[in-house]
């Protein structure tokens, strides 16, 4: 059983949880973080110094944080198939577009875009920082939207840990009160995200308790 320290809403905890959906693995979910409070104690401090979630525990082994390395971990011990294929080159081409979705993608998006148009008062939003943040954003999906164009999903034909890392953000990005760019190939793949039960479970779910208190 693996016990899972972090809140529904954080999309870290997200892109774990929906791992665990995938893998069809048995958890136990802890509400940490944010208006749950609980990372500020010496207890969560032995769990993960950085005070950060998500945090896991796998049956009675330490406890694991750093999200990439969570899902690294979990793949490892108990994904099969193309998932996380055993076969160095195959894994390693979805190890590369995991990395690269994450620095590129999920980082470009949740602090610069999500946080500034979805959790914070539109008085206090840089509406020229945001649209500077969007191109950007925009500008590394492009690079997505070329490689979508000639398969299913981002490493392969067949859905994987890179899925995970990269499409855990399309949500949020499809669902808040942004311009958009056109991106046939990227807005097809999502479509096939949501038909997904763990990613319409754990990800395609209401953040509504993130928006700033109205006045």
């Amino acid at each position: 059983m693996l016990t899972v320290w972090g809140r529904k809403t954080s999309s870290n905890v997200q892109a774990l949880m929906w791992c665990i959906g995938e893998l069809e693995l048995p958890y136990k979910r802890l509400d940490f973080g944010h208006r749950y409070g609980g990372t500020d104690t010496d207890e969560f401090y032995r769990l993960n110094p950085n005070r950060t979630v998500p945090v896991i525990q796998d049956g009675c082994n330490p406890p694991l944080w750093e999200t990439g390395a969570i899902l690294r971990y979990l793949a490892n011990r108990y994904a099969k198939g193309n998932f996380w294929p055993d076969e160095i080159l195959a894994r390693t081409e979805v190890d590369r577009w995991m990395e690269w979705s994450k620095l590129n993608v999920a980082l470009a998006f949740t602090a610069p875009i999500f946080w500034q148009v979805a959790r914070t008062p539109k008085e206090s939003q840089d509406i020229n920082s945001i649209k500077l943040a969007i191109d950007k954003f925009e500008n590394n999906l492009m690079i997505a939207e070329e490689i979508l164009a000639s398969r299913n999903y981002l490493a392969s034909d067949d859905f994987s840990l890179a899925d995970i890392q990269f499409g855990h953000v399309l949500y949020r990005y499809y669902d808040i009160d942004i311009k958009r760019k056109s991106l046939p190939y990227i807005e097809a793949y999502y479509k096939r995200l949501l038909d997904r039960p763990a990613y319409r479970e754990h990800v395609a779910i209401s953040y509504d308790e993130l928006r700033p208190a109205k006045p």
